[in-house]
């Protein structure tokens, strides 16, 4: 029986997807790095086009180092800190700029600092504010319009060199390069210090009203007379000794009322005759309770550190099964190559962590700790150690030629003590892991983590005696061959799958190419790496961060290359990716290039810009 025509249903076009921003700087509050987002996914990755393109400084501006910014994605508008470290508002599916922040006015540096990795978002009924972290200031801003909001804090930032519990009268410096994290109605944010061998100031967490700007808690990280963990240092360290900081960035359990830091080293880097002992709580994945800066647990994973072995990114705040149960844990990636594994509410490990004893040193002064920990579960995912028998194989030619190069220099096991002699150190100062953590995906329960494989070196000198301190170094080198390539076998940068359900390593690959030694029939060696990657329930990990100028997306489930593209400079950044009426986007800022040995072709963006790729409508 026919229809009348003025019954007929009228056409309805299928609502588009809700938005899905990326909202916090590890993608979540548990730094998971993940998306649940699956319209770009394997089947398809591979036709994958820029969607936009926006060049963050104007063209005056005053280039300030790698742009290291992952975006922020909120109700459709991306949130960055671009290379001259301006703070930007843009519109997430077009790129067009809604607003600017400009707070260093193209003027010179007040400090060294050039790198910002992003915003924090915090909204209250009607009320948006964006905190960025620039130099030694926390910025807050209207995230409407980019002003800034005068009534919080001194007219509008904090100084992160006030309200420290310290006298800083050596021209100390304290500055923020990564995002803090929001809990309630308060801002919890870290701080990347100096490294000695100067005076540094000390890495204590902090705590401001989200709305007043007012500090409400401090951590001390370098224990004060009378604090849990003073005695684990020399009586006076905690005048003087500066470090122990989180620069990495910090995840929040919410239900729990916990947040998590991780640590780094304590000054000098390299020397620690004035701070004997363990040093707590350098080098240490710490719970507090979010609401008061109490601790709640701890774990340190390097005893009084030497080798600049920070915990260099956020823990990751998971759920796995293990022995038949889901269990909420932390997994913290390490520069070591180490994966730690604990009880989220407890701190318990949920492998056994052996304390084995270590290498001591020959430098006068100094006392090193006797032993370390190893865990013993999940295997490490990065060469640990170095001897000669490692160096490099490209050629005969590089062989010999770093063969003669590094016929003085000291080598030995994973935690060989720093001394008077050039000591390599693998894993190097730059890792294993670095500040790009990992990602995880609930659905496999896999830990994703991109991770250097490079040694680097260094040596001490007695420093004049008018310096103030006992030793000087001679640097962070990471060393090279005659042609600029790492001194030691490829590969030289990689990725690597963690199955943390079954505790075993799936696949790794090497992330990264030389085009010039894969034309001479080398495989592929991977490079240094910079950023990290992020999964997709649509069976991806994207990742940038390699001197090759690349931008790709990998299968997650066997590490196959699907898509990779040239972006024209170093993109040295964490990417991330989110939906705006109905079309996914995945962003990532291109930076410039930093490596003697590189040779790629320049691509068709330049240093600054923010590139967006999307599939074809």
């Amino acid at each position: 029986m026919g229809t009348a025509a003025g019954m007929l249903p009228l056409a309805i076009r299928a609502a588009a997807p809700a938005p899905v921003g990326w909202t916090v700087y590890g993608g979540d509050q548990a730094a998971t790095h993940y998306s649940p987002l699956n319209q770009i996914n394997r089947e398809n990755v591979g036709r994958l086009r820029p969607a936009w393109v926006h060049n963050a400084p104007p063209e005056a501006a005053r280039y300030r180092g790698s742009v290291e910014c992952t975006p922020l994605v909120v109700d459709g508008v991306m949130y960055i800190v671009g290379a001259a470290l301006i703070v930007q508002a843009l519109d997430a599916a077009t790129g067009k700029l809604l607003w600017t922040h400009a707070p260093l006015n193209n003027g010179p540096q007040r400090r060294g600092a050039g790198t910002s990795r992003g915003v924090t978002y915090w909204k209250d009924g009607d009320r948006e504010r964006i905190f960025a972290p620039v130099q030694n200031h926390i910025l807050c801003l209207n995230a409407k319009s980019g002003k800034i909001v005068e009534t919080f804090g001194d007219n509008g930032v904090i100084d992160l060199e006030k309200d420290v519990d310290r006298d800083l009268t050596h021209g100390e410096s304290i500055v923020a390069t990564t995002p803090g994290g929001i809990y309630q109605d308060l801002l919890i944010v870290s701080t990347r210090d100096e490294e000695g061998p100067r005076p540094a100031a000390p890495g204590h967490i902090r705590a401001y009203d989200v709305r007043t700007g007012k500090r409400r808690w401090i951590f001390h990280t370098i224990p004060h007379p009378g604090e849990f963990g003073h005695d684990t240092w020399s009586p006076d360290s905690w005048k003087s000794t500066g470090g122990a900081n989180c620069w990495g960035g910090l995840s929040i359990d919410e239900a729990r009322g916990l947040v998590f830091v991780s640590t780094g080293s304590a000054t000098f880097d390299f020397y620690g005759g004035d701070r004997v002992g363990a040093n707590l709580f350098a080098n240490s994945v710490i719970a507090l309770k979010a609401g008061t800066g109490e601790r709640v647990w701890h774990f340190q994973t390097v005893h009084h550190d030497l080798w600049d072995y920070d915990i260099p990114c956020q823990p990751a705040l998971i759920t796995i099964t293990h022995e038949g149960k889901k269990v909420d844990v932390v997994a913290q990636v390490s520069k070591t190559g180490w994966v730690y594994l604990f009880e989220r509410a407890t701190g318990k490990p949920l492998y056994p962590i052996e304390e084995r004893a270590v290498p001591q040193s020959d430098l006068p002064g100094e006392k090193t700790y006797p032993t370390q920990p190893f865990p013993t579960n999940p295997p490490p995912f990065a060469r640990q150690g170095i001897s000669r028998e490692d160096l490099t194989n490209i050629s005969p030619e590089a062989h010999a030629w770093v063969t003669e190069q590094l016929k003085d220099f000291r080598f030995g096991p994973m935690f060989t003590p720093p001394g008077k002699q050039e000591t390599i150190v693998l894993p190097g100062y730059h890792g294993g892991a670095l500040w790009g953590g990992a990602s995880f995906d609930p659905d496999t329960e896999w830990l994703y983590v991109n991770h250097n494989e490079i040694p680097w070196s260094t040596s001490l000198s007695d420093a004049p005696k008018e310096a103030g301190f006992r030793y000087n170094f001679s640097g962070y080198k990471r060393n090279v061959d005659q042609d600029g390539y790492p001194v030691i076998r490829p590969p030289w940068g990689r990725i690597s799958a963690i199955d943390l359900r079954n505790c075993k390593i799936v696949w790794q690959v090497a992330h990264g190419e030389y085009a010039e030694l894969t034309a001479r029939g080398i495989p592929r060696t991977g490079t240094y790496i910079r950023g990290g990657n992020i999964a997709t329930k649509g069976g991806l990990l994207f990742s940038a961060g390699t001197l090759d100028n690349k931008f790709r997306a990998y299968d997650s489930k066997t590490g196959k290359i699907l898509w990779e593209t040239s972006v024209g400079g170093g993109a040295f950044a964490t990417p991330s990716t989110y939906m705006v009426n109905g079309k996914q986007f995945v962003v990532v800022p291109v930076s410039i290039s930093q490596d003697s040995a590189e040779t790629s072709p320049a691509g068709p963006y330049k240093p600054g810009d923010f590139v967006a790729f999307a599939l074809p409508s």
